[in-house]
């Protein structure tokens, strides 16, 4: 059945022609404009002037710019070793069968799903200097000299900023390793309860071995997603204060769009896709190569 399917090469083109039209004119045009936009001095009026590779000189000598990449590595590193590591206790604790399991993955998701202004203006809530939450809290518990004006504390405001990120897709990766876990036959796990061993035994020695194929996708998504993050950041503070919290994404959109510099905006475009295509690739190496290894 298989084989008859496959070999129905105009059934094949048929269907996956209007994808191919849609990922050629939402990825690849795009993709290809930037990059020659990249390569001019261009206002976004009137006819640019090509100047090779000049804006991406520009990006390694200014300043706010590589703050802005060194912000955004951040969030990739904190989202592989702080987002996930959390995403994977909650997907390991909800397999094993708890009580309400299929209530709670639900209640996980919801953040993912929630419009981004939403999120942001409720961590905006929480955050607010006068009644926000979070100094409440800390003002009823006596630790009132950490309260502070998280967004808008230079020190403090990436951090502040990093934290909804990573709450927030916290629930999408606990989903894709829950469904990973899912799809582990039981008999495996049987056998593990039928020789002695333990949930955390089982869970470190079996389950996470053999979910290593998602947890790849997963490092992949958390990297790229941290890499390319845009909205949160620009309704929380708009990268600032004082570009504290700015992130690549922020300093693009504010360089294209408020200083009409949109030749230097594509060359930051493009150094996010070239940025996100080499650590996927370097990410499915490392899991490759510790596969390979064993």
């Amino acid at each position: 059945m298989v084989d008859r399917v496959l070999g129905n090469k105009k059934a094949i083109v048929f269907f996956l022609f209007p994808a191919l039209v849609v990922f050629i004119g939402l990825i690849i045009i795009p993709i290809v404009m930037s990059t020659y936009y990249s390569l001019q001095e261009w206002s976004g009026f009137g006819k640019g002037t090509f100047i090779g590779l000049q804006n991406y000189k520009g990006l390694l000598s200014d300043p706010i710019f590589v703050k802005a990449a060194v912000n955004s590595l951040i969030l990739a590193v904190a989202s592989v070793f702080i987002q996930l590591p959390i995403s994977l206790l909650l997907a390991l604790t909800l397999a094993k069968g708890v009580k309400f399991e299929k209530s709670l993955v639900t209640i996980y998701f919801i953040p993912v799903i929630i419009s981004t202004v939403v999120i942001g203006q409720l961590w905006m809530k929480i955050y607010n200097p006068d009644y926000g939450i979070l100094n409440l809290v800390l003002k009823a518990i006596g630790l009132g000299s950490f309260a502070s004006e998280w967004l808008g504390d230079p020190k403090r405001a990436l951090a502040a900023t990093f934290i909804p990120i990573i709450w927030q897709y916290i629930g999408y990766h606990m989903l894709l390793m829950y469904a990973g876990i899912k799809s582990i036959s039981t008999d495996v796990f049987e056998a593990a309860v039928i020789d002695g061993s333990s949930w955390w035994n089982t869970s470190m020695k079996i389950t996470i071995p053999m979910l290593k194929p998602v947890l790849n996708v997963s490092v992949i998504f958390a990297v790229t997603g941290a890499l390319k993050v845009f909205d949160l950041v620009y309704v929380l503070t708009g990268g600032g204060p004082a570009h504290a919290s700015e992130v690549i994404g922020t300093y693009m959109v504010s360089t294209i769009f408020k200083g009409n510099q949109y030749g230097y905006g594509s060359a930051m475009a493009v150094f996010v896709i070239l940025e996100c295509f080499a650590l996927s690739i370097l990410v499915s190496l490392l899991f490759r190569e510790k596969e390979e290894a064993k």
